[in-house]
């Protein structure tokens, strides 16, 4: 039996109860969120393989796992579930998630990729998507396949599906270098940090196309373990050797990707974390270059930097909630020809309108390039605008923050699709609730450090009280 809370509103995710000891964050720990108290075996893993059978129409389902310990046996079980209804396999083996989304829209396919993305080593999941790369998550297929797995009742076809072994890298690598002029980007010394994750397999074959760079690769070497750091970019503690080693050695900017390497981030060649919502805005402004008057998708808590600019440049700009389900399905309504989220995914019509950790990498080698000016000076041409980044808070009602924020804040303009969003003349924010903790996240921005800080502190402590 499945255990129904591993089905979440973006993707499967649970814990692997083998790599649970005494050494793990999880270990005996109280009060986790439910979909991390739900545990996955190998047999649970397999009866998902026959959901997907029977979810799916197609007679062929392409799989590909991230680095972790336990996915090639979560592969092989969820294969075995697969095959054993009669459909077939074409197995990736290691493959970061934007391989599968480029495998199933290049061939019309469904896919699963078994990763738990930035999160530790005890968790692991699967990405779902239906032919064309279309996201399966809640409101779009997860209910349905969720209550397909739990009632469970399956029985083996009178012939077992094939199992088909495919190494696509060099399709993907000719597939998004058709993003950048590779003829025409300059030498640059750039640090990259793959975190031990998936990445650092893609990115080598990458950079191995553009000999005129000279690249330090961190952690490359894929391990499931992630001796060094989470593989988490987003977090300042997993970026330390990399601002360090950017620093040290002069390099023009530093790239890390997270497990699954569908997330990337950036630092500028002082070290200098980049935001988000700035590199939304300097694709989106790239893009705009190639496909003028075009449609741009974000997440409603970026800087207002990302509508300025798209409307600048007479493209126009998306608001949508936080998620890849809500932004592919808006990207796909809107044509847009880019989308973007502060947490670091990056989305693309010609990618299938899903997102990617390596075209915004070749789209700021492009920039850069073209421009002549260094990573800190690209961003500093968008003008000034003061964020707080995002700001966590652990709280015991989530309910009762949003009430509160209501309460005070009653005469702006407010819209709840995610969370809360605020909205005044000169500053806004958002604050919306963790899908995965007992916590409330806040992005705020204000036209001056000064009153950033202000009115950061002012709502932050209205949220702790």
């Amino acid at each position: 039996m499945v255990d129904p809370r591993v089905f979440r509103t973006y993707d499967i995710r649970a814990l692997v109860p083998d790599l649970v000891d005494e050494s793990s964050i999880y270990f005996g720990k109280v009060g986790t969120p439910e979909c991390f108290q739900a545990s996955l075996l190998p047999d649970g893993v397999e009866e998902i393989g026959r959901g997907l059978a029977h979810f799916f129409e197609d007679d062929t389902i392409v799989i590909g796992y991230d680095a972790r310990i336990s996915s090639p046996s979560w592969a092989d079980a969820l294969a075995a579930g697969i095959t054993s209804q009669g459909k077939s396999v074409i197995n990736l083996g290691l493959a970061s998630t934007d391989i599968i989304y480029y495998a199933s829209g290049s061939m019309n396919l469904p896919a699963v990729e078994i990763t738990a993305s930035h999160c530790t080593k005890e968790l692991n999941g699967m990405k779902i998507v239906g032919p064309g790369a279309r996201v399966v998550g809640k409101g779009s297929g997860m209910d349905k396949l969720s209550d397909l797995v739990t009632a469970g009742g399956f029985t083996n076809a009178d012939s077992q599906g094939s199992i088909t072994r495919l190494d696509i890298l060099p399709r993907y690598i000719d597939h998004v270098m058709q993003f950048v002029q590779a003829e025409d980007i300059r030498p640059f010394r750039i640090v990259a940090d793959a975190g031990n994750g998936v990445g650092g397999v893609v990115a080598h074959e990458l950079f191995k196309r553009m000999p005129q760079l000279e690249v330090e690769e961190l952690y490359f070497e894929p391990d499931g373990r992630f001796p060094n750091h989470e593989a988490n970019p987003f977090e300042r503690e997993n970026i330390e050797l990399l601002i360090e080693r950017v620093r040290d050695t002069g390099a023009d900017f530093g790239v890390a990707w997270d497990g699954d390497a569908d997330r990337v981030f950036f630092v500028d060649e002082t070290g200098e974390p980049v935001s988000g919502d700035f590199i939304t805005t300097l694709v989106a402004r790239h893009f705009l270059q190639i496909a003028p008057g075009s449609a741009i998708v974000y997440d409603l808590r970026a800087s207002r930097a990302v509508a300025d600019w798209v409307s600048k440049l007479g493209g126009t700009p998306v608001a949508e909630r936080v998620g890849h389900s809500y932004i592919k399905q808006t990207m796909r309504r809107e044509n847009a020809v880019f989308g973007g989220e502060v947490s670091g995914h990056y989305y693309f019509r010609d990618h299938f309108y899903a997102d990617n950790g390596f075209i915004p990498l070749l789209s700021i080698l492009q920039m850069l390039s073209s421009q002549g000016i260094a990573l800190s000076a690209l961003v500093a041409s968008l003008g000034k605008y003061y964020v707080s980044g995002e700001i966590n808070s652990t709280v015991a009602s989530t309910d009762a923050v949003i009430a509160r924020i209501l309460e005070t804040y009653s005469d702006a303009e407010i819209d709840t699709r995610d969370g809360i969003s605020v909205e005044y003349a000169d500053w806004h924010f958002n604050v919306r609730p963790s899908a995965n903790d007992p916590l409330v996240r806040l992005n705020l921005e204000a036209p001056s450090q000064s009153e950033m800080e202000r009115r950061r502190d002012e709502v932050l402590a209205i949220i702790r009280a």
